[in-house]
C-alpha cells in the first residue's frame, strides 16, 4: 500500500513538472519572438521597456495582451515612434489576432511568415516606410477582417491570394507604388473602391497606376 501510494505521488509530481515545463517553453516561445521584434526596432521614448526577456511569458509587458491561456492576442504599437524592422518570429504568435503597428516609422519587408497567423483579425502596418511587395502569403490569414498597408513604399500588384478570404471587410493599400489589376471577385466583390487614380480598363479588371483605396 505504501510502496502503490509512493509511486502515484510521484507519477504525480513527474506529470506536474512536466506540464510547467511545456508551459515555460510556449511562454518563452512567444517572450523570445517579441523580444527578438525588439531588438530589431529602435526605441527612443522607451516604450518597450518593459519587454523584459527573463519573465517566464510576456503577459505582464506593456502594449501586449494574452488570453485566459496565457497566449499572445494583441501587439498594440502604434504610433509609438518606432524605427527599424519587423522580424520573421512574428509568425510564430500562432494566437494574435491584432497586429497594430501603425504610424511609426518602420522599413524594410513585410515578412512572408506572418501568413502563419491563422488567428489573425487586425493587420495594421499603414503610415510606415514598408517596402517590397504584399506578400501572397497574406493570403493564408483566413480570419483577417482589416488589412490596412497604406501610406507605405509597397510595390507589385496585389496578390490575387488575398481574394480567398472571406472575411476580408477592409483594405486600404492605398499611397503606396502599386501596380497590376485590382480583384474584382471574392471579398473584393463587395468593397468600394473609392480615391482612385490614373486608372485604366483591362480584360483581367481594373489596372490602377500608383493609388487606390479600398474600403
Amino acid at each position: 500500500m505504501g510502496r502503490g501510494f509512493g509511486s502515484m505521488a510521484a507519477l504525480v509530481a513527474l506529470t506536474v513538472l512536466s506540464v510547467m515545463r511545456v508551459g515555460l517553453v510556449r511562454g518563452n516561445s512567444e517572450g523570445d519572438a517579441l523580444y527578438t521584434l525588439r531588438r530589431s526596432l529602435s526605441d527612443p521614448d522607451n516604450v518597450l521597456q518593459s519587454w523584459d526577456p527573463n519573465l517566464v511569458n510576456p503577459c505582464t509587458w506593456f502594449h501586449i495582451t494574452c488570453n485566459q491561456d496565457g497566449r499572445v492576442t494583441r501587439v498594440d504599437l502604434g504610433s509609438s515612434n518606432l524605427s527599424g524592422h519587423l522580424v520573421p518570429e512574428l509568425g510564430k504568435l500562432e494566437h494574435l489576432q491584432y497586429l497594430e503597428l501603425y504610424k511609426n516609422n518602420i522599413q524594410g519587408t513585410i515578412p512572408v511568415e506572418l501568413g502563419n497567423l491563422k488567428n489573425l483579425i487586425s493587420l495594421d502596418l499603414y503610415n510606415n516606410n514598408i517596402s517590397g511587395v504584399i506578400p501572397p502569403a497574406l493570403g493564408k490569414l483566413k480570419s483577417l477582417v482589416f488589412l490596412r498597408l497604406n501610406d507605405n513604399q509597397l510595390t507589385g500588384p496585389i496578390p490575387r491570394e488575398l481574394v480567398g478570404i472571406s472575411t476580408l471587410k477592409v483594405v486600404d493599400v492605398s499611397n503606396n507604388n502599386l501596380c497590376g489589376t485590382i480583384p474584382t471577385t471574392g471579398p473584393f466583390e463587395h468593397i468600394l473602391l473609392n480615391k482612385l487614380h490614373d486608372i485604366r480598363a483591362s480584360g483581367l479588371g481594373l489596372i490602377i497606376i500608383r493609388h487606390y483605396l479600398l474600403i
